[in-house]
């Protein structure tokens, strides 16, 4: 759930906006050409197969897991994420708010984090800020970060459907994290239909950043 393509989503990362009639449990697997979030490649630009369960209830609250081999060197291996929240709709505006959890559980060193998210949506469009909120204990550098992007769906042809976005990355924990500035732009475009998705992702961290592609195949399981 981190914004992810499998989408990975130009989410990303991957709320539901709707309040479900009654308590389920689901599970998704799926594999990426690459695994990017918020425009850049946490398995160095290689391949990425990830799984998750699913908890949503009547009321609104739902819980989850998810979980993807990165490539971070000598770093880290895998990633696993919980997050825990509440989604409704109210006379034709759907919200979602909650926390989630990154652990890299193989780290060389403490360097998970967690951040807070809100989200807003109105038929296609939908608006999100996440912050910051805990942070790796390794760190050199005043913890902040503040990630707000703005996403649009569009369903096109037959079962098909055309995602953009834009989002801005800022606060010190960029600079640390990408050594090149404490803000920058990332963009992508994905076209979804069946299961598979190929998007497109690009930067602005440098000026000689080119698009990059990828594509992915999900499927989710009622348990």
């Amino acid at each position: 759930m981190k914004n992810k393509p499998l989408l990975m989503l130009l989410g990303g990362l991957t709320a539901c906006f709707c309040v479900s009639t009654q308590a389920e449990v689901t599970a998704n697997i799926a594999a990426s050409s690459n695994y990017y979030w918020r425009g850049i490649t946490q398995s160095d630009d290689g391949a990425a197969v990830s799984g998750g369960l699913d908890y949503s209830s009547e009321s609104g609250f739902y819980a989850g897991t998810w979980v993807s081999n990165i490539d971070f060197g000598d770093a880290a291996s895998y990633e696993m994420d919980l997050y825990a929240g509440y989604a409704g709709e109210i006379k034709g505006m759907s919200f979602d708010f909650g926390y989630i959890h990154y652990a890299y559980p193989d780290a060389n060193g403490d360097i998970d984090f967690g951040e807070i998210y809100a989200a807003l949506g109105w038929q296609y469009f939908t608006f999100k800020l996440s912050h910051l909120a805990t942070a790796q204990s390794d760190s050199t550098t005043e913890e902040d970060m503040l990630y707000a992007e703005v996403s649009a769906s569009f369903p096109i042809f037959k079962d098909s459907e055309l995602t953009l976005h834009i989002g801005r990355s800022s606060g010190d924990t960029v600079l640390e994290w990408t050594g090149e500035d404490d803000a920058y732009m990332d963009y992508g475009v994905s076209l979804s239909t069946q299961g598979f998705t190929f998007g497109l992702v690009k930067t602005d961290l440098d000026s000689s950043d080119d698009i990059k592609a990828y594509v992915s195949y999900g499927l989710d399981f009622n348990l």
